[in-house]
């Protein structure tokens, strides 16, 4: 995450100053009085799948949805073999509209011991880090995905974080951010993704949590969270927060306590029939979660 500003420290000493006058105030009161600075945002993996650009902005609008991922191969047609002309006209109806476009959520990865396809994965994402810029988004979403037969695990996830120290170092040029996924079978064990991160020294490669039943094995979700915790770039990716099978309640208070000032964004996997009341509804249960 980026650093705390100066305007954000002064805003913090101002708050310590006040409290110092309230002798009874702890220290977990004075954290409630801080506003929480994260931002729900929507996924186009389902629920906006088959939106077009001009109805992506309408329907986030009127949920008070602000920031969008625009997943790649969806109806919204924002993909890398669109002309300059294209994108300016991308960039222009988001910038017209309360809705950021927050970057691209693409499927490419750095996992195959085949040194041709690793390269034109590389090559992939260094397009959709212009894509994204073009369009006026701020970063690239990428998976470390998986391990293959016959290559030692190690070996693969040094790969990875090589290749996205890399592909940072790239980004930064153009003013992104590349942000891993907690995905894939085995890789989206969290240990795994830190050795990956341990393997990747260029610090514009972040974490972006995905919200996996492999968040709560092992010693646990506080255990896991505290592994990468120091990697976590702008972007979360949550499922439908009123779920029974993920503890979205105590995700969002061990985010806070960081004070996390980025994107929550909502990667449904449900298929509501009326999807802008379903994002209302995340909505207000998300609100909830941060007053709780």
């Amino acid at each position: 995450m980026k650093s705390m500003t100066r305007k954000e420290f002064i805003q913090d000493l101002s708050l310590l100053a006040a409290a110092s006058l309230l002798p009874a105030l702890s220290f977990a009161e004075i954290e409630v009085l801080k506003k929480s600075k994260m931002k729900l945002g929507l996924v186009t993996y389902l629920w906006g799948k088959d939106w077009d650009v001009p109805t992506l902005i309408a329907n986030c609008a009127k949920t008070g949805i602000n920031g969008v991922e625009l997943r790649v191969d969806h109806a919204h047609k924002v993909m890398p073999n669109l002309s300059a002309a294209e994108r300016v006209e991308v960039k222009k109806k988001f910038a017209d509209s309360p809705v950021k476009i927050v970057g691209m959520g693409t499927n490419e990865q750095y996992d195959s011991p085949d040194p041709a396809k690793l390269k034109a994965n590389i090559d992939r994402t260094k397009e959709f880090i212009k894509l994204s810029a073009d369009i006026g988004g701020s970063g690239v979403k990428v998976k470390p995905n998986q391990f293959h037969k016959g290559v030692p695990h190690e070996k693969t996830l040094e790969q990875i974080g090589r290749s996205l120290s890399e592909l940072g170092a790239y980004a930064a040029d153009f003013g992104q951010q590349i942000r891993l996924e907690v995905h894939g079978n085995e890789t989206q064990e969290l240990p795994n993704i830190k050795t990956i991160m341990d393997n990747c020294p260029n610090r514009n490669a972040t974490v972006c949590w995905n919200c996996n039943q492999e968040d709560l094995i092992g010693q646990g979700l506080e255990y896991n969270f505290n592994l990468v915790k120091n990697r976590f770039g702008d972007t979360v990716h949550v499922r439908e927060l009123d779920s029974s099978d993920y503890p979205y309640q105590k995700l969002m208070n061990l985010f806070k306590d960081i004070n996390y000032k980025g994107w929550i964004l909502l990667e449904c996997r449900t298929d509501p029939k009326d999807k802008v009341a379903a994002l209302m509804d995340q909505k207000r249960i998300f609100e909830g979660m941060l007053k709780a």
